[in-house]
Order: structure tokens, then C-alpha cells, then sequence
């Protein structure tokens, strides 16, 4: 198995293909290859898997992942410009890498993967992060883990606990499906061009099933109206699900004078299992 050491420096890929990152795709070339070993890493062992990339632009964090042991790794690239660069990648590991020049929003990853879990590890381009996150949470099924790279507000929402500033709807949906665990932060000096913010690295193992026992849609519903006024009192930012709201809370066991920002995961699983019994 090659380990891609005939490969030339990310610097000289990006100036042999042009590869001037673009704002309008989001792109922040990280180039550092400490860290992209150290983001494959974050998702356990890779000798044998299969992993979806994201995004891989001149191929940094692509050769790190392969040079891990993945048995296969698909890589998802928007840029038609990186598509030369990324064959490289694919030629000086035994072809173990699969490009395809597609949108990660409209992939259809189940028809992808052919019922093979696999593990997704990605420097996701900010502006199309939190979208994406959603989509694979609705199909983690599909996944074993996955290692992303956020800005670190993102990150923060992410893994949120309770009474923090953070803690909203995206740090109840990701940890009521998965197991997150925050891993490090990455300086903007690391990245072609530089951000103007720091990144954050968080993986995401997906629970067999749900943290505390909900249906998910009226869960979010719930989850949304709470917080779409977080700075209220729960009887206050309850009112438009209609209903006797200080009932739903008391039944739930929660201080209607409470905010969105003090209730559990488990808190708000019991308030929507109350709610969906009142329907």
C-alpha cells in the first residue's frame, strides 16, 4: 500500500493547478499536515473503512485519510479546477480514492455508499456547514462517525450544555442523536487564505437510538418555538404551540417561569412526549 510520499507539497499542488481558493465556495485550504493527521485521527481507526470526504479542494486532508489505511475513501469536490490535483491523490494511492465532481447538498449518500457505514471526515466549507450537518444527522444511520471542521461558533453550538450562551436547537438535535465530542481548535494561520475565525474540529458518533425516548419532528417543533424567544419565560415563548401551555409545562415537570436555555435534552424530550399526547 503506497503512502503518498511521491506526492509534491500542497503549496506547489495549488500553484501548478492555479488553485486560488474561492469565497464564493468557501474555501480555506488547510495545508498543514500535522493537522489534517491529526483531524483523521480523531475518528479512531481507518485501517479497512470507508470514508466520505467533503470538499477535499488540493487534497490535504484527503492524503491524510488515505495514508491512515482507508480501504476506500469518495470525495465529494464542487470545484471542477481541484479535480486534476485530486487524481494525483487517487494515482499515488493505488486508486483507493474515488472523486466525484458533484453538490454534498444534493448527494444522496445511501445510493452512494451502497449500504457499506462508512465514516465522514471533512473540512466542511463554512457556508454550507450547518445545512449539511442536519442532513446527516436525519441520515446517521448511514454513518459510524463523523469528524468535521466548523467554525468554532459552530462548534460551540454543537456541544453546548445547558445555561450557556451556546446551548440552542443545534446542540439539542446533535446530542439527542449522537455522542459529540469537541476536539480541537485550528488558528486561521493555518489556512490558504486565512479565515477571519477560528475553526473547531468535533466528531459525532451516532446512538444506536435516541438519547431520551420523542418524536423528532414535534421535538424540533417544540425545541424552536422555546428558543425563538429564548429570553422569555417558557409560559411567554410556549403560547403560539397553542393550548394550555402552563399545563403542558407543569405535566412535564418544568417551572413555566423557566427558559428555553435551562431545560435538559431530557427535559425537552418529556415536554414534547407531553405535547404530542395533548394534540
Amino acid at each position: 500500500m503506497t503512502d503518498g510520499s511521491s506526492l509534491p507539497p500542497l503549496r506547489d499542488v495549488i500553484n501548478t493547478y492555479g488553485l486560488r481558493a474561492e469565497k464564493s465556495l468557501g474555501q480555506n485550504f488547510l495545508l498543514d499536515l500535522n493537522l489534517t493527521g491529526r483531524i483523521a485521527r480523531c475518528a479512531g481507526s481507518l485501517e479497512g473503512e470507508t470514508v466520505l470526504e467533503i470538499g477535499p479542494g488540493p487534497g490535504g486532508l484527503t492524503r491524510a485519510i488515505l495514508a491512515a489505511g482507508a480501504k476506500q475513501l469518495i470525495a465529494i469536490e464542487k470545484d471542477t479546477r481541484c479535480l486534476p490535483a485530486l487524481q494525483d491523490v487517487s494515482d499515488a494511492f493505488d486508486g483507493r480514492l474515488t472523486v466525484i465532481n458533484g453538490d454534498a447538498l444534493e448527494l444522496d449518500e445511501a445510493e452512494l455508499l451502497g449500504g457499506q457505514p462508512a465514516h465522514i471526515i471533512a473540512n466542511l466549507p463554512y457556508n454550507v456547514a450547518t445545512p449539511l450537518l442536519i442532513k446527516w444527522l436525519n441520515k446517521r444511520h448511514l454513518f459510524k462517525s463523523m469528524t468535521l471542521m466548523f467554525q468554532k461558533e459552530v462548534g460551540d453550538r454543537i456541544t453546548a450544555a445547558p445555561r450557556t450562551k451556546a446551548y440552542g436547537r443545534l446542540s439539542i438535535l446533535s446530542q439527542w442523536l449522537c455522542h459529540t465530542s469537541r476536539q480541537f481548535d485550528i488558528s486561521p494561520k493555518a489556512f490558504t487564505p486565512p479565515p477571519k475565525v477560528v475553526s473547531t474540529v468535533v466528531t459525532l458518533v451516532p446512538r444506536t437510538e435516541p438519547a431520551f425516548p420523542a418524536d423528532q419532528a414535534i421535538l424540533e417543533k417544540v425545541v424552536a418555538t422555546a428558543f425563538g424567544q429564548r429570553r422569555k419565560m417558557l409560559r411567554a415563548s410556549l403560547k403560539s404551540l397553542g393550548g394550555p401551555t402552563e399545563d403542558l409545562l407543569v405535566e412535564a415537570g418544568i417551572k413555566p417561569t423557566s427558559r428555553a436555555e435551562e431545560l435538559s435534552i431530557e427535559d425537552f424530550c418529556t415536554l414534547a412526549r407531553v405535547y404530542a399526547k395533548a394534540q
